[in-house]
Order: C-alpha cells, then structure tokens, then sequence
C-alpha cells in the first residue's frame, strides 16, 4: 500500500539499524538473549527440582516393576519357563535346569537373592530354596524326584508358579499387590485371599484420615483465619506468631507432646475427671482419636495462612453494602463473604489433604496397629524387610490416587468458577 506522498514503505526486515544490520534480525537475537537470560535465572531452581523430585519419584516408579535380580542368577530355569502353560508341573528339563542355576548361586553366594525375592510372593520358599541350594545334585538321573524328595513344595505348580513370576525383566506383581491381587501360574488376574488382603483397606484409611483431619482443620482454622483478618495490623502480627510459633518446634516433640497429654494419667484425663464429666480415664492415645488430634494440630497453620491470606484481600464494604441493602448477617455472611473465601478454602483443603495422606511419624507414635496409615507400610517395607519393589508400588499407588484425586477436584474447581491464587 502507498502512503500520501506516493512512495511506498520499506519491508520490515529491510529497515537496517544503525549498525547496518536488518531491525527485524536484531529484535530476534534481543528476544533470543532475553529468554536464554531468563532460562539461566530459573536453570538453578529447574536443576534442583530435578534432582531432589522429578528423579527419585522416577526412580520409585521404576523399582515398582523392576524385577531383573531372578533373571540374572537363574538364567536357565527362565528360559525353560517362557514355555511353560502354567497348568501343569513342567518337565525334567525344568528340573534339571533349576538344579543347575541353585548349584550356581550357590558357588556365587546368590542364592539368597533368589529366595528371597520368591519369598515376596509365596511365603515360606525361602527355607525351600536355601535347602535345594545346599543339597540339590544337578548330576542326579532324576532330578524331579530328587528335588521333590527333598521338599514337596517342589511339586507344587505354585512353587513353579513364583518362579514364572519372577522371571521378569519387568513385572506387575509389586503393582499388584499393592492392590490386594495376584496372578496365578497360568497369568489369570485374582482378588488376594481376604486373610492376606490390606492394602486397599490400609488406602481407603489413609484417605480417610487425611481428609477427616482436614476438615478439622478447616472447622477450627476458619474462625482463626477470619479473627486475624479483622483485626488491626498490630494485633493480626501478634496472632500470626501465635500461629506460626509450632513451626519452631521439631515435629517429633509435638507429637511426643500429645502422647503425655492424651495418656491415662495425662493432663486432659485428669481435667475431665476433676470437672467431673467422666469417672474413670479415657483411652485417647495410641487409637484414631489421639491421631486424629496430633495430626490436626500439627496441620493446622497449613489451613490457617491460606484463608487468612484470601480473607485479608476482601475489602469490609461488601458486607456493609449487603446489610444495607437488607440482608441478615447470615445470609450476608453465606452469600457474599464465604464465596470470595473459596480460593483460600480450597488452597488450604488441598495443601492440608496432600500433606495429611504421606504421614508416618504422628500416626506411628499415637496411633494403634489398626490406624496406621500407608506411609507406615511403605517405611517397613524399605527399613525392615527392604522389599524396595513392594514399598516403590505401594509409593506409587499412593502417588497415582492423590493425582487421580487432585484431577477430579481440579476439575470441579474449575468446573465451579473457583480460581486459585
């Protein structure tokens, strides 16, 4: 297109800068060097988050399917059984091949290894494979009978049923589980007897500690967040170290701190039976109630600051104009202030929630056998019988039902209107 005075404007890329060089290819090399300065001011944070999350949760995944230990000492009794239905014992080929693999871990001392890990899935093949270890002849003419004389577990397509399990490179036994099934020898997915079967109800506990503790925290920090929010800025100060101050103190002591409060003898017995509400002393340690209060008390100013964050940016004129236009303090309340106190009820729920299902020390020390939650399970797997691949599935079952979980919420969230931050 022509301009007024009939000369018709340069392209863009033609306009040469002062140093003769094209306007349009130096905004590019500008642009360029400002989001390769800005990658190198966020690399630092990028590089941390990497290395101390994004890799050891990738780690813990692959340990959940990991299973190449078997397959390395016991190279020929795999190979026999990538043929074999699974119905039915296999042959004395099969035998044989066992015999020869026992013979040679036990030379090389890896014979533990395979009994343990087969132990991880029918308890008791530890005993048995140690034994065929020490005394099976892999130069005996029949070698079938000869194992199974030394054990009838031998004889027992379970037995062989393990092994084809264990055969790996990968597997979903840990996976499995983890969810309270199995497979049997012919690869057929079953429910886990219900005498052995916890799991699931272990998670479903998890879940539903975690989010009866936040509610909790939501009942007893709304009322807190909302004082702080209407006070002066001197008072609100004081009030926050107030809430801040358990923060100042290891975890562990506060937690300790509830077991001498909550035991028989305990301060809070003693105080209901000198009020006379109660006779004799409560049982509120080492069951779900001295859980259920330890860990409100540890997650409460996790509530705390993000409502009192979002209450502090509503202005007070709202809930003037809405009494000045007739509205009862409760409906005002119901209908103007608690909806813009969403994003802080929904920020503080969901750090509480994700923060209450990974605790292992305040449910282990004030909690009984029967409410512990997953995070027990999984430390006992890695520190007692360090089952990595049992612990890594249970990881990551609780992994893939918090962000399942987080998916549906974040959908009804927006689904809702309510936006965060």
């Amino acid at each position: 297109m022509s301009n007024q005075g009939g000369a018709s404007a340069p392209p863009a890329d033609m306009v040469l800068s002062g140093g003769h060089i094209p306007l349009k290819t130096k905004l590019r090399r500008a642009e360029r060097m400002r989001k390769i300065t800005a990658f190198g001011l966020v690399a630092p944070l990028l590089f941390f988050v990497m290395l101390t999350f994004v890799i050891p949760i990738a780690g813990m995944l692959w340990r959940s399917i990991d299973d190449t230990e078997f397959r390395k000492i016991m190279p020929q009794t795999v190979a026999v059984l990538a043929d074999w239905d699974g119905k039915d014992l296999p042959d004395e080929k099969a035998f044989r091949a066992l015999a020869a693999d026992l013979a040679a871990a036990r030379d090389n001392g890896t014979a533990i290894a395979v009994a343990r890990r087969l132990n991880y899935d029918v308890n008791g093949l530890r005993s048995v494979v140690m034994s065929a270890a020490r005394k099976a002849d892999a130069n005996a003419e029949n070698i079938k009978d000869s194992l199974i004389a030394l054990d009838p577990r031998w004889g027992q397509v379970e037995t062989w049923g393990a092994m084809k399990r264990a055969r790996g490179p990968l597997t979903s036994f840990y996976i499995l589980s983890s969810l309270d099934l199995s497979r049997d020898a012919t690869g057929s997915i079953h429910a886990t007897n219900p005498d052995h079967a916890i799991y699931v109800d272990v998670l479903i506990r998890t879940f539903r500690i975690s989010l009866t503790v936040t509610l909790l925290c939501l009942a007893l920090g709304f009322p807190v967040a909302y004082l702080m929010s209407t006070q002066p800025p001197k008072v609100a100060n004081i009030l926050m170290i107030l809430v801040l101050l358990p923060f100042w103190t290891s975890l562990l002591v506060r937690t300790a701190a509830w077991v001498v409060l909550l035991q028989n003898e305990g301060i809070v017995n003693n105080l209901l039976i000198w009020l006379g509400i109660i006779e004799k002393p409560l049982r509120l340690i080492y069951n779900s109630i001295g859980v259920h209060v330890a860990m409100t008390h540890v997650l409460l100013p996790f509530m705390i600051l993000p409502l009192y964050s979002t209450m502090k940016a509503i202005k007070p004129h709202y809930m003037r104009a809405a009494a000045s236009l007739g509205a009862p303090p409760t409906v005002a309340f119901l209908r103007v202030y608690l909806p813009q106190c969403l994003p802080g009820i929904a920020a503080g729920c969901l750090l509480v929630f994700i923060l209450a299902i990974g605790y292992y020390i305040t449910p282990a020390l004030v909690g009984g056998a029967a409410d512990q939650m997953l995070s027990y399970f999984i430390a006992f797997f890695v520190t007692d019988s360090v089952n990595w691949g049992m612990a890594s599935a249970l990881g990551a079952v609780l992994l893939g039902t918090t962000l399942a979980l987080y998916a549906v919420y974040n959908r009804l969230v927006g689904g809702s209107g309510i936006k965060m931050g």
